[in-house]
């Protein structure tokens, strides 16, 4: 059955079920016990969804690790890294040689960048991706040679590939991608992977990798186990919901890790690092927040559904679609409403960004954007 605007405002409004709509599951409100163990984050005005943050943790157990680790605040976190390292090592199936923390996985993606191409060397990448690497590399000397994404939002392979020269010291994936959302197919990425770093470095960057709803999909990690030229990130920043404490990792054959730990400026502390070593044991938490990340998308793809507005089926947590309008000019629209939305992506300044939150601030977003296009 159809629903008119002020019935569909009136049914996303629920404060008791959150109720979705054609056939959807019915969301119900974390009880008192699941607020203390997931730590919702409290209403804010105005509600970010700029930023692809997970509104969700750090979990409880998470934070007493993080408390108790107080205690060893005089030292220095290079011996709890080590235990980190040891851990992540047993988790991927590498070496620990081949484990870099770093402080946030943005620190890992501008070191990997000045290592290699500092000085006049080249980086290919898609347009629009996620550019913390390609923007410290220029500060280094390093060029970029962007390649537009396709019709449908996806990487240019043939295009990506094409382009490499005996300047190119770095192909660049987001996958899946920063700001489009989209992923990949599985066997192309793999052959393109195998292909390319036969030739230069591979640089895959995996931040929303845990997002994807194939169990099976291949990390890239599994060519760094092979030994080719591939580099790999991760970072505690999304599932695990710990953003604010600064803690990611690169994984790469142990020679190529060496030459990239040398440019380490950062990487972490010890209230981060014994969090993150508690957030790899936490299942509940990151079960939890792979729930509501797509009971929140479910929510923002029927209201979007309803305004009959365009948008990839994303494989993160976060929603990029066509608002055919001037992104400034709906950002100041939403802000008005009390929501803060993605910024502009060249060239697509037509389309937003938006990301997951709690079901109440999804809630929120539904109605300012059913207000703002009604």
């Amino acid at each position: 059955m159809e629903l008119n605007r002020r019935e569909w405002l009136r049914t996303t409004a629920l404060a008791g079920g959150f109720t979705l709509l054609n056939g959807f599951t019915t969301i119900k409100p974390l009880t008192k016990e699941e607020k203390l163990k997931f730590n919702p984050r409290k209403l804010s005005n105005p509600i970010r969804l700029s930023s692809n943050e997970n509104p969700y943790g750090p979990s409880e157990r998470v934070r007493n690790a993080v408390k108790k680790a107080f205690d060893d605040g005089c030292r220095y976190p290079y011996g709890y890294a080590d235990e980190l390292a040891e851990m992540l090592a047993t988790k991927h199936g590498v070496s620990k040689e081949s484990i870099i923390i770093t402080g946030g996985s943005t620190e890992g993606l501008k070191i990997a960048g000045i290592t290699f191409t500092a000085d006049g060397g080249e980086i290919i990448a898609a347009k629009p991706t996620f550019l913390a690497m390609m923007q410290y590399a220029e500060m280094w000397g390093a060029n970029i040679n962007w390649v537009p994404v396709d019709k449908n939002m996806g990487y240019d392979l043939q295009e990506i590939e094409k382009r490499i020269t005996n300047k190119t010291k770095m192909v660049f994936l987001c996958n899946p991608n920063n700001p489009t959302s989209t992923l990949l197919p599985a066997d192309t990425l793999v052959d393109f992977c195998t292909s390319v770093s036969k030739k230069t470095i591979v640089f895959s960057d995996e931040a929303y990798y845990e997002y994807i709803d194939d169990p099976n999909y291949p990390s890239m990690i599994e060519l760094v186990k092979k030994g080719e030229n591939v580099v790999v990130s991760k970072t505690f920043s999304k599932v695990y919901g710990m953003a604010g404490m600064r803690i990611g990792y690169l994984i790469a054959k142990p020679e190529l890790a060496q030459i990239i730990k040398r440019n380490v400026v950062a990487m972490s502390n010890v209230y981060a690092i014994e969090g993150a070593k508690e957030a790899l044991k936490d299942e509940d938490f990151f079960k939890f927040s792979l729930e509501k990340t797509k009971e929140a998308k479910q929510l923002i793809y029927a209201t979007l559904d309803h305004l009959e507005l365009p948008y990839v089926k994303s494989s993160t947590n976060f929603i990029f679609f066509k608002s055919g309008r001037d992104i400034n000019t709906l950002g100041k629209q939403m802000l008005e409403k009390g929501v803060m939305i993605g910024r502009a992506f060249p060239p697509f300044y037509d389309w937003c960004r938006i990301s997951t939150g709690t079901i109440e601030e999804v809630v929120a977003f539904n109605k300012a954007i059913i207000s703002v296009y009604s």
